[in-house]
Protein backbone atom coordinates (compact mmCIF):
# COMPACT_ATOMS: atom_id res chain seq x y z
CA UNK A 1 0.00 0.00 0.00
CA UNK A 2 1.29 3.47 -1.12
CA UNK A 3 2.24 5.54 1.92
CA UNK A 4 1.58 9.09 1.40
CA UNK A 5 4.12 12.18 1.22
CA UNK A 6 5.36 13.22 4.53
CA UNK A 7 5.58 17.12 2.68
CA UNK A 8 1.95 16.88 2.16
CA UNK A 9 1.24 15.21 5.76
CA UNK A 10 3.65 18.02 7.28
CA UNK A 11 2.04 21.31 5.05
CA UNK A 12 -1.08 20.30 6.15
CA UNK A 13 -0.72 19.71 9.18
CA UNK A 14 0.68 23.58 9.30
CA UNK A 15 -2.31 24.91 7.76
CA UNK A 16 -4.56 23.06 9.95
CA UNK A 17 -2.94 24.42 13.14
CA UNK A 18 -2.94 28.13 12.02
CA UNK A 19 -6.51 27.68 10.88
CA UNK A 20 -7.27 26.11 14.46
CA UNK A 21 -5.84 28.79 16.32
CA UNK A 22 -7.51 31.46 14.71
CA UNK A 23 -10.77 29.60 15.43
CA UNK A 24 -9.62 29.33 18.67
CA UNK A 25 -9.14 33.20 18.48
CA UNK A 26 -12.55 33.90 17.45
CA UNK A 27 -14.12 32.84 21.09
CA UNK A 28 -12.40 35.13 23.23
CA UNK A 29 -14.64 37.93 24.82
CA UNK A 30 -12.75 40.50 22.89
CA UNK A 31 -13.12 39.03 19.40
CA UNK A 32 -16.62 37.99 19.88
CA UNK A 33 -17.88 41.32 20.04
CA UNK A 34 -15.94 42.28 16.26
CA UNK A 35 -17.42 38.90 14.89
CA UNK A 36 -21.22 40.39 16.27
CA UNK A 37 -19.89 43.81 15.25
CA UNK A 38 -18.80 42.70 11.72
CA UNK A 39 -22.25 40.50 11.14
CA UNK A 40 -24.27 43.97 12.37
CA UNK A 41 -22.23 45.58 9.66
CA UNK A 42 -22.93 43.52 7.31
CA UNK A 43 -26.55 43.16 7.85
CA UNK A 44 -26.94 46.90 7.69
CA UNK A 45 -24.84 46.89 4.23
CA UNK A 46 -27.29 44.67 2.68
CA UNK A 47 -29.96 46.61 3.94
CA UNK A 48 -28.67 49.98 2.68
CA UNK A 49 -28.23 48.07 -0.76
CA UNK A 50 -31.81 46.91 -0.62
CA UNK A 51 -33.01 50.19 -0.20
CA UNK A 52 -30.72 52.55 -2.28
CA UNK A 53 -30.54 49.94 -5.99
CA UNK A 54 -34.12 50.38 -6.56
CA UNK A 55 -33.83 53.96 -6.20
CA UNK A 56 -30.49 54.31 -7.84
CA UNK A 57 -31.44 52.02 -10.53
CA UNK A 58 -34.68 54.13 -11.16
CA UNK A 59 -32.66 57.43 -11.41
CA UNK A 60 -30.43 55.51 -13.99
CA UNK A 61 -33.48 54.82 -16.33
CA UNK A 62 -34.50 58.93 -16.43
CA UNK A 63 -30.88 59.53 -17.38
CA UNK A 64 -31.09 60.62 -21.29
CA UNK A 65 -27.77 61.85 -23.70
CA UNK A 66 -25.32 59.98 -20.95
CA UNK A 67 -22.57 58.11 -22.79
CA UNK A 68 -22.70 54.50 -22.75
CA UNK A 69 -19.47 53.90 -21.30
CA UNK A 70 -20.47 55.81 -18.39
CA UNK A 71 -23.75 54.23 -17.99
CA UNK A 72 -21.92 50.89 -17.44
CA UNK A 73 -19.82 52.16 -14.65
CA UNK A 74 -23.26 53.50 -12.74
CA UNK A 75 -24.55 50.16 -13.56
CA UNK A 76 -20.94 48.37 -12.65
CA UNK A 77 -21.17 50.55 -9.01
CA UNK A 78 -25.02 50.03 -8.10
CA UNK A 79 -24.50 46.16 -8.47
CA UNK A 80 -21.27 46.80 -5.53
CA UNK A 81 -23.46 48.67 -3.20
CA UNK A 82 -23.45 46.60 -0.54
CA UNK A 83 -19.61 45.69 -0.54
CA UNK A 84 -18.88 49.54 -0.71
CA UNK A 85 -21.68 50.03 1.80
CA UNK A 86 -19.51 47.48 4.01
CA UNK A 87 -16.40 49.12 3.62
CA UNK A 88 -17.31 52.24 4.66
CA UNK A 89 -19.19 51.49 7.61
CA UNK A 90 -16.28 48.99 8.42
CA UNK A 91 -13.63 51.89 8.53
CA UNK A 92 -16.10 54.18 10.48
CA UNK A 93 -15.98 51.62 13.23
CA UNK A 94 -12.44 50.90 13.24
CA UNK A 95 -12.50 54.81 13.67
CA UNK A 96 -14.82 54.53 16.53
CA UNK A 97 -13.44 51.87 18.42
CA UNK A 98 -9.69 53.64 18.27
CA UNK A 99 -10.68 56.66 19.42
CA UNK A 100 -12.88 54.88 22.59
CA UNK A 101 -10.26 52.35 23.41
CA UNK A 102 -6.19 52.24 23.59
CA UNK A 103 -5.60 48.36 22.59
CA UNK A 104 -5.25 47.42 18.80
CA UNK A 105 -6.58 43.87 19.86
CA UNK A 106 -10.33 45.32 20.61
CA UNK A 107 -10.04 46.45 16.61
CA UNK A 108 -8.23 43.45 15.24
CA UNK A 109 -10.94 41.74 13.14
CA UNK A 110 -12.67 44.86 11.95
CA UNK A 111 -9.56 45.81 10.19
CA UNK A 112 -8.94 42.62 8.76
CA UNK A 113 -12.31 42.81 7.75
CA UNK A 114 -12.50 46.14 6.36
CA UNK A 115 -9.20 45.35 4.91
CA UNK A 116 -10.09 42.48 3.18
CA UNK A 117 -13.76 43.59 2.13
CA UNK A 118 -11.73 47.06 0.06
CA UNK A 119 -9.54 44.66 -1.56
CA UNK A 120 -12.42 42.68 -2.87
CA UNK A 121 -14.32 46.24 -3.56
CA UNK A 122 -11.27 47.48 -5.58
CA UNK A 123 -9.77 43.93 -7.24
CA UNK A 124 -13.93 43.39 -8.47
CA UNK A 125 -13.99 47.04 -10.06
CA UNK A 126 -10.57 46.54 -12.05
CA UNK A 127 -11.27 43.14 -13.01
CA UNK A 128 -14.43 44.60 -14.93
CA UNK A 129 -11.78 46.02 -17.90
CA UNK A 130 -11.70 42.14 -19.10
CA UNK A 131 -14.20 41.51 -21.43
CA UNK A 132 -14.09 37.55 -21.03
CA UNK A 133 -16.09 36.41 -18.34
CA UNK A 134 -14.31 33.23 -17.84
CA UNK A 135 -10.88 35.18 -17.91
CA UNK A 136 -12.33 37.82 -15.97
CA UNK A 137 -13.59 35.37 -13.36
CA UNK A 138 -10.10 33.69 -13.17
CA UNK A 139 -8.54 36.72 -12.20
CA UNK A 140 -11.37 37.79 -9.56
CA UNK A 141 -11.45 34.73 -7.75
CA UNK A 142 -7.54 34.33 -7.91
CA UNK A 143 -7.26 37.80 -6.12
CA UNK A 144 -9.82 37.72 -3.44
CA UNK A 145 -7.93 34.71 -2.29
CA UNK A 146 -4.98 35.70 -2.55
CA UNK A 147 -6.22 38.92 -0.37
CA UNK A 148 -7.59 36.87 2.05
CA UNK A 149 -5.33 34.78 2.62
CA UNK A 150 -2.52 37.39 2.75
CA UNK A 151 -4.37 39.40 5.68
CA UNK A 152 -5.55 36.48 7.39
CA UNK A 153 -2.05 35.09 7.41
CA UNK A 154 -2.71 31.99 6.57
CA UNK A 155 -0.56 32.62 3.06
CA UNK A 156 2.49 30.88 3.78
CA UNK A 157 0.64 27.54 4.92
CA UNK A 158 -1.74 27.70 2.00
CA UNK A 159 1.36 28.23 -0.76
CA UNK A 160 3.24 25.22 1.32
CA UNK A 161 0.31 22.89 1.08
CA UNK A 162 -0.39 23.81 -2.51
CA UNK A 163 3.16 23.08 -3.69
CA UNK A 164 2.98 19.58 -1.79
CA UNK A 165 0.52 18.20 -3.99
CA UNK A 166 1.66 17.33 -7.15
CA UNK A 167 2.73 14.64 -9.67
CA UNK A 168 5.96 14.18 -11.35
CA UNK A 169 6.28 13.65 -15.44
CA UNK A 170 9.79 12.88 -16.24
CA UNK A 171 12.15 15.53 -14.79
CA UNK A 172 9.24 18.06 -14.36
CA UNK A 173 6.56 18.36 -11.12
CA UNK A 174 3.76 19.93 -11.60
CA UNK A 175 2.03 20.95 -8.47
CA UNK A 176 -1.34 22.66 -7.32
CA UNK A 177 0.11 25.69 -6.57
CA UNK A 178 2.28 25.79 -10.22
CA UNK A 179 -1.23 25.04 -11.75
CA UNK A 180 -2.95 27.92 -10.28
CA UNK A 181 -0.38 29.99 -10.94
CA UNK A 182 0.21 29.31 -14.45
CA UNK A 183 -3.56 29.57 -14.70
CA UNK A 184 -3.54 33.39 -13.35
CA UNK A 185 -0.69 34.31 -15.24
CA UNK A 186 -1.81 32.99 -18.82
CA UNK A 187 -5.41 35.30 -17.60
CA UNK A 188 -3.41 38.64 -16.75
CA UNK A 189 -1.35 39.01 -19.95
CA UNK A 190 -4.03 37.32 -22.14
CA UNK A 191 -6.40 39.89 -20.70
CA UNK A 192 -3.55 42.56 -21.01
CA UNK A 193 -2.97 41.57 -24.55
CA UNK A 194 -6.74 42.12 -25.29
CA UNK A 195 -7.32 45.08 -23.73
CA UNK A 196 -3.45 46.54 -25.59
CA UNK A 197 -4.52 44.91 -29.10
CA UNK A 198 -8.69 47.32 -28.67
CA UNK A 199 -6.35 49.99 -27.80
CA UNK A 200 -3.80 49.78 -30.68
CA UNK A 201 -6.69 49.11 -33.02
CA UNK A 202 -8.33 52.24 -31.46
CA UNK A 203 -5.55 54.52 -31.46
CA UNK A 204 -4.68 53.35 -35.59
CA UNK A 205 -8.26 53.94 -36.79
CA UNK A 206 -8.02 57.47 -36.06
CA UNK A 207 -4.41 58.18 -37.34
CA UNK A 208 -4.78 59.06 -40.80
CA UNK A 209 -1.24 58.93 -41.20
CA UNK A 210 -0.81 54.95 -41.10
CA UNK A 211 -2.52 53.08 -43.87
CA UNK A 212 -5.12 50.70 -42.77
CA UNK A 213 -3.06 47.26 -43.84
CA UNK A 214 -0.11 48.89 -41.55
CA UNK A 215 -2.22 49.20 -38.73
CA UNK A 216 -3.64 45.96 -39.53
CA UNK A 217 0.10 44.19 -39.23
CA UNK A 218 0.69 46.14 -36.24
CA UNK A 219 -2.22 44.77 -34.55
CA UNK A 220 -1.35 40.94 -35.52
CA UNK A 221 2.20 41.27 -34.44
CA UNK A 222 1.02 42.98 -30.97
CA UNK A 223 -1.14 40.05 -30.74
CA UNK A 224 1.69 37.17 -31.96
CA UNK A 225 3.76 38.57 -29.13
CA UNK A 226 1.25 38.67 -26.00
CA UNK A 227 -0.27 35.87 -26.94
CA UNK A 228 3.10 34.18 -27.11
CA UNK A 229 4.41 35.67 -23.85
CA UNK A 230 0.97 34.07 -22.29
CA UNK A 231 2.11 30.90 -23.27
CA UNK A 232 5.88 31.48 -22.66
CA UNK A 233 5.08 32.44 -18.69
CA UNK A 234 2.58 30.00 -18.27
CA UNK A 235 4.79 26.89 -19.40
CA UNK A 236 7.36 28.68 -16.70
CA UNK A 237 5.20 29.18 -14.03
CA UNK A 238 4.04 25.34 -14.36
CA UNK A 239 7.67 24.41 -14.07
CA UNK A 240 8.37 22.99 -17.77
CA UNK A 241 12.05 23.55 -19.11
CA UNK A 242 11.64 24.99 -22.32
CA UNK A 243 14.57 24.07 -23.85
CA UNK A 244 13.29 21.20 -24.36
CA UNK A 245 10.91 22.12 -27.37
CA UNK A 246 13.27 21.62 -29.99
CA UNK A 247 12.34 18.42 -30.38
CA UNK A 248 8.78 19.79 -30.49
CA UNK A 249 9.36 22.51 -32.66
CA UNK A 250 11.25 19.66 -35.06
CA UNK A 251 8.24 17.37 -35.31
CA UNK A 252 6.03 20.19 -36.08
CA UNK A 253 8.02 20.87 -38.96
CA UNK A 254 7.53 17.90 -40.20
CA UNK A 255 3.99 18.01 -39.47
CA UNK A 256 4.25 21.43 -41.55
CA UNK A 257 5.71 19.89 -44.21
CA UNK A 258 3.16 16.93 -44.94
CA UNK A 259 -0.02 18.71 -44.15
CA UNK A 260 0.01 22.33 -43.18
CA UNK A 261 1.49 23.55 -46.46
CA UNK A 262 -1.94 25.47 -47.33
CA UNK A 263 -2.43 26.62 -43.66
CA UNK A 264 1.71 27.49 -43.29
CA UNK A 265 1.21 29.53 -47.25
CA UNK A 266 -2.09 31.29 -46.33
CA UNK A 267 -0.24 32.58 -43.01
CA UNK A 268 2.67 33.80 -45.29
CA UNK A 269 0.61 35.08 -47.61
CA UNK A 270 -1.18 36.80 -45.32
CA UNK A 271 2.06 39.15 -43.62
CA UNK A 272 3.04 40.01 -47.33
CA UNK A 273 -0.45 41.34 -47.92
CA UNK A 274 -0.11 43.51 -44.66
CA UNK A 275 3.26 44.18 -45.74
CA UNK A 276 3.09 45.16 -49.34
CA UNK A 277 0.29 47.12 -48.80
CA UNK A 278 -1.33 45.66 -52.44
CA UNK A 279 -5.23 45.54 -50.96
CA UNK A 280 -6.05 47.07 -47.60
CA UNK A 281 -9.85 47.17 -45.37
CA UNK A 282 -11.67 49.03 -47.40
CA UNK A 283 -10.44 48.47 -50.96
CA UNK A 284 -12.98 47.65 -54.01
CA UNK A 285 -11.59 44.08 -55.78
CA UNK A 286 -12.52 42.12 -58.13
CA UNK A 287 -11.00 38.37 -57.87
CA UNK A 288 -12.87 35.88 -60.63
CA UNK A 289 -16.57 36.54 -60.24
CA UNK A 290 -16.13 38.40 -57.22
CA UNK A 291 -16.55 41.93 -56.84
CA UNK A 292 -16.93 43.57 -53.43
CA UNK A 293 -15.12 45.54 -50.66
CA UNK A 294 -12.73 44.49 -47.88
CA UNK A 295 -13.87 44.32 -44.89
CA UNK A 296 -11.37 42.64 -42.89
CA UNK A 297 -7.41 41.35 -43.18
CA UNK A 298 -7.38 38.09 -41.08
CA UNK A 299 -4.54 35.47 -40.97
CA UNK A 300 -5.80 33.19 -43.20
CA UNK A 301 -8.15 34.65 -45.44
CA UNK A 302 -9.39 38.31 -46.57
CA UNK A 303 -13.08 38.81 -46.27
CA UNK A 304 -14.71 40.49 -49.00
CA UNK A 305 -18.61 41.66 -48.75
CA UNK A 306 -20.30 41.96 -51.85
CA UNK A 307 -23.42 44.26 -53.17
CA UNK A 308 -25.98 41.49 -52.53
CA UNK A 309 -24.61 41.05 -48.85
CA UNK A 310 -22.58 37.66 -49.06
CA UNK A 311 -19.40 37.68 -47.60
CA UNK A 312 -16.59 35.16 -49.20
CA UNK A 313 -13.50 34.53 -47.26
CA UNK A 314 -10.72 34.24 -49.84
CA UNK A 315 -8.11 32.49 -49.10
CA UNK A 316 -4.25 34.72 -48.55
CA UNK A 317 -3.00 32.50 -51.01
CA UNK A 318 -5.57 33.20 -53.78
CA UNK A 319 -4.71 36.62 -53.71
CA UNK A 320 -1.14 36.02 -53.84
CA UNK A 321 -1.10 34.12 -57.03
CA UNK A 322 -4.08 35.12 -58.60
CA UNK A 323 -5.06 37.96 -60.55
CA UNK A 324 -7.03 40.61 -58.59
CA UNK A 325 -8.37 43.71 -60.01
CA UNK A 326 -7.91 46.53 -57.08
CA UNK A 327 -10.33 49.17 -58.46
CA UNK A 328 -9.19 51.54 -55.42
CA UNK A 329 -5.91 50.33 -54.75
CA UNK A 330 -4.21 53.86 -55.19
CA UNK A 331 -6.57 56.12 -56.16
CA UNK A 332 -10.58 55.75 -55.91
CA UNK A 333 -10.94 57.17 -59.27
CA UNK A 334 -12.51 54.68 -61.83
CA UNK A 335 -12.99 54.98 -65.33
CA UNK A 336 -15.83 53.48 -66.94
CA UNK A 337 -17.12 52.40 -70.73
CA UNK A 338 -20.05 52.42 -72.20
CA UNK A 339 -21.15 51.29 -75.61
CA UNK A 340 -24.10 51.94 -77.75
CA UNK A 341 -24.69 52.59 -81.27
CA UNK A 342 -27.64 55.11 -82.97
CA UNK A 343 -29.24 55.23 -86.33
CA UNK A 344 -27.24 56.31 -89.68
CA UNK A 345 -29.44 59.44 -89.92
CA UNK A 346 -28.86 60.99 -86.97
CA UNK A 347 -26.01 63.27 -86.71
CA UNK A 348 -22.97 61.89 -84.89
CA UNK A 349 -21.65 65.18 -84.25
CA UNK A 350 -24.91 65.83 -82.24
CA UNK A 351 -25.44 62.53 -80.70
CA UNK A 352 -21.43 62.96 -79.06
CA UNK A 353 -22.88 65.88 -77.88
CA UNK A 354 -25.78 64.72 -76.17
CA UNK A 355 -24.12 61.73 -74.59
CA UNK A 356 -21.78 63.90 -72.70
CA UNK A 357 -24.32 66.08 -71.69
CA UNK A 358 -26.77 63.02 -70.13
CA UNK A 359 -23.67 61.69 -68.64
CA UNK A 360 -22.99 64.58 -66.94
CA UNK A 361 -26.66 65.05 -65.42
CA UNK A 362 -25.88 62.00 -63.10
CA UNK A 363 -24.94 63.12 -59.57
CA UNK A 364 -22.33 60.09 -59.15
CA UNK A 365 -20.27 60.94 -62.35
CA UNK A 366 -17.48 63.30 -61.61
CA UNK A 367 -17.67 66.72 -63.16
CA UNK A 368 -14.26 67.06 -62.68
CA UNK A 369 -13.15 64.78 -65.21
CA UNK A 370 -15.38 65.88 -68.03
CA UNK A 371 -17.24 62.44 -69.73
CA UNK A 372 -16.43 61.93 -73.03
CA UNK A 373 -17.95 60.28 -76.09
CA UNK A 374 -16.27 58.75 -79.15
CA UNK A 375 -17.03 56.86 -82.71
CA UNK A 376 -15.83 53.37 -82.70
CA UNK A 377 -16.88 52.16 -86.17
CA UNK A 378 -19.83 51.60 -88.44
CA UNK A 379 -21.87 48.97 -87.98
CA UNK A 380 -23.73 46.94 -89.93
CA UNK A 381 -26.99 48.93 -88.78
CA UNK A 382 -26.12 51.64 -86.51
CA UNK A 383 -22.83 54.10 -85.96
CA UNK A 384 -20.77 52.59 -82.81
CA UNK A 385 -20.30 54.83 -79.99
CA UNK A 386 -18.32 54.60 -76.30
CA UNK A 387 -19.32 57.00 -73.99
CA UNK A 388 -16.63 56.99 -70.94
CA UNK A 389 -16.82 58.63 -67.88
CA UNK A 390 -15.13 59.29 -64.05
CA UNK A 391 -16.58 57.94 -60.90
CA UNK A 392 -14.96 58.31 -57.39
CA UNK A 393 -16.88 55.91 -55.35
CA UNK A 394 -16.17 52.26 -56.73
CA UNK A 395 -18.33 50.63 -53.26
CA UNK A 396 -20.90 52.01 -54.48
CA UNK A 397 -21.07 49.77 -57.35
CA UNK A 398 -20.56 49.89 -60.54
CA UNK A 399 -23.48 48.54 -62.58
CA UNK A 400 -26.25 50.93 -60.52
CA UNK A 401 -23.77 53.84 -61.74
CA UNK A 402 -23.89 52.36 -65.43
CA UNK A 403 -27.74 51.67 -65.66
CA UNK A 404 -28.40 55.20 -64.49
CA UNK A 405 -26.09 56.47 -67.47
CA UNK A 406 -28.25 54.20 -69.68
CA UNK A 407 -31.43 55.85 -68.93
CA UNK A 408 -30.34 59.37 -68.93
CA UNK A 409 -29.34 58.66 -72.45
CA UNK A 410 -32.47 57.11 -73.40
CA UNK A 411 -34.37 60.42 -71.84
CA UNK A 412 -31.75 62.48 -74.12
CA UNK A 413 -32.52 60.48 -77.40
CA UNK A 414 -36.04 60.49 -77.16
CA UNK A 415 -35.81 64.11 -76.52
CA UNK A 416 -33.43 64.64 -79.29
CA UNK A 417 -35.82 62.18 -81.65
CA UNK A 418 -32.06 59.86 -81.55
CA UNK A 419 -33.15 56.31 -82.70
CA UNK A 420 -31.07 53.26 -81.45
CA UNK A 421 -31.46 50.98 -84.27
CA UNK A 422 -32.35 47.04 -84.10
CA UNK A 423 -31.66 44.02 -85.90
CA UNK A 424 -34.65 43.91 -88.98
CA UNK A 425 -35.76 40.88 -91.30
CA UNK A 426 -37.84 40.80 -94.25
CA UNK A 427 -39.36 37.84 -95.72
CA UNK A 428 -39.50 38.06 -99.82
CA UNK A 429 -42.20 35.40 -101.67
CA UNK A 430 -40.25 34.09 -104.71
CA UNK A 431 -43.46 32.87 -106.20
CA UNK A 432 -46.66 34.72 -105.15
CA UNK A 433 -48.84 33.26 -108.11
CA UNK A 434 -48.07 29.06 -106.96
CA UNK A 435 -51.89 27.73 -107.85
CA UNK A 436 -53.92 26.78 -104.60
CA UNK A 437 -55.20 23.09 -104.10
CA UNK A 438 -58.65 24.05 -105.68
CA UNK A 439 -57.22 26.18 -108.72
CA UNK A 440 -57.64 23.62 -111.36
CA UNK A 441 -56.22 20.85 -113.12
CA UNK A 442 -52.47 19.41 -113.29
CA UNK A 443 -50.61 19.65 -117.02
CA UNK A 444 -51.43 16.39 -117.89
CA UNK A 445 -55.39 16.73 -117.32
CA UNK A 446 -55.87 15.71 -114.15
CA UNK A 447 -57.23 16.65 -111.16
CA UNK A 448 -55.22 18.08 -108.30
CA UNK A 449 -55.53 16.35 -104.79
CA UNK A 450 -52.82 16.77 -102.09
CA UNK A 451 -50.46 13.94 -101.79
CA UNK A 452 -50.80 11.54 -99.03
CA UNK A 453 -48.46 10.32 -96.29
CA UNK A 454 -47.77 7.14 -98.39
CA UNK A 455 -47.71 9.04 -101.88
CA UNK A 456 -44.74 11.01 -100.01
CA UNK A 457 -43.02 8.21 -98.44
CA UNK A 458 -43.16 6.37 -102.06
CA UNK A 459 -41.13 9.08 -103.45
CA UNK A 460 -38.61 9.22 -101.17
CA UNK A 461 -37.71 5.84 -101.63
CA UNK A 462 -37.50 6.24 -105.26
CA UNK A 463 -35.56 8.97 -104.59
CA UNK A 464 -33.03 7.29 -102.55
Amino acid sequence: MDTINPDILASANDLLLQVTAFIHSLVLPSRLFQVGLVLVLFLAATLIRNVAAPRVEAYLRGLEGVPLQRMRIYAILKRRIRGISFVILSWVAVGVIEQLSIYPSRRYLVVIAATVATAWVLIGLVTRVIRNPFLRRVVTWAGWIYVTLQYTGFLGAATDFLDSLGITLGDVRVTVLGVLRALVVSAVLISAARMITQTITRRLAKNNDISPSVGVLAVKLVQIVMYSAAAYLGLKALGFDLTGLAVLSGAIGVGLGFGLQKVVSNLVSGVIILMDESIKPGDVISIGDTFGWIASLGARYVSVVTRDGREYLIPNEDLITGQVVNWSHSSDLVRLDINFGTSYSDDPHAVRRVAAEAARSVPRVLKTSDPVCHVTGFGDSSVDYVLRFWISDPREGLTNVRGQVFLALWDAFKREGFTIPFPQREVLMLNPTAPRPDAGKELDGRDWTPPTNADMGRAASSER
